[in-house]
């Protein structure tokens, strides 16, 4: 069985996946990845991650931004190799709670019937099961939570944050924001530095709108995201558009 390489050997996975690489840097992995079994297996796990990872790439360049020019920035090399690290940890988690969840339905199936909570309408009138968002379900066990609202843009942000070896864990909800556009959050270091921690589109029906026709529109946001900064280190955080708009600021 083959084991895993120094940690040295294959850091441009991430940058790869992400598609930071230069056209050079890009080719040059592309000849190592064909006969490298390990790397094509990182790849292959985050795959998973696409449309996060499509966001992340879809960043514009930021160098010193001039006024008026968008300040969100892309990922840093240091939150690129965490990144890759959290996914091969969350990979390894499913997969030990798709056992345990095996035992659990066989033990069920052995005891007694399996119940289900009915937790919203379906179309038809009846009770549908839905399973919390993980990103919800974070953001509600985390005690540690700040809420602000912009008297311009009326969008209400509350950022409920973590702190984890690597940084700080990140989960965003988002209320009284409407579309179509395309958003970031970015963490704003007490030494001025700036790092995004997650992005995502806004359909045009928005998010978590309150006179709004559909429970989809209605309900808020959550996204969830980690920067390197430790939240001792972050001053705010800031809901960007790509065009530089910030629609809500938030205290750490």
């Amino acid at each position: 069985m083959q084991g895993t390489p120094a940690p040295n050997e294959h850091e441009t996975v991430g940058a790869y996946a992400l598609g930071i690489l230069d056209d050079a840097e890009a080719t040059a992995f592309e000849a190592h990845l064909a006969t490298c079994e390990w790397c094509a297996q990182q790849l292959d796990e985050l795959a998973g991650m696409e449309p996060m990872l499509a966001a992340l790439a879809d960043l514009p360049d930021s160098g010193a931004p001039a006024v008026g020019e968008s300040l969100s920035a892309k990922p840093s090399p240091r939150l690129v190799e965490k990144l890759v690290d959290e996914v091969a940890e969350r990979r390894a988690q499913k997969r030990r709670r798709g056992f345990y969840m095996v035992a659990a339905a066989a033990a069920l199936i052995i005891g007694g019937p399996l119940t289900a909570v009915a937790v919203s309408g379906s179309d038809g009138g009846g009770n549908t099961t839905v399973a919390a968002s993980p990103a919800k379900s974070a953001f509600e066990s985390m005690p540690d939570k700040v809420t602000a609202t912009d008297p311009t843009t009326n969008v209400t942000a509350t950022v409920a944050v973590e702190k984890k070896d690597w940084g700080t864990n990140a989960v965003l909800e988002l209320n009284n924001v409407t579309g179509p556009q395309k958003c970031s959050l970015i963490a704003v270091g007490k030494n001025g530095e700036r790092e995004t921690v997650t992005s995502w589109s806004v359909p045009k029906w928005g998010y978590g709108v309150p006179n709004a026709k559909t429970q989809e529109a209605k309900d808020p946001l959550y996204v969830r995201g980690g920067a390197a900064l430790e939240p001792n280190q972050i001053d705010h955080f800031e809901v960007m558009t790509f065009d530089g708009k910030r629609l809500v600021e938030v205290p750490a």
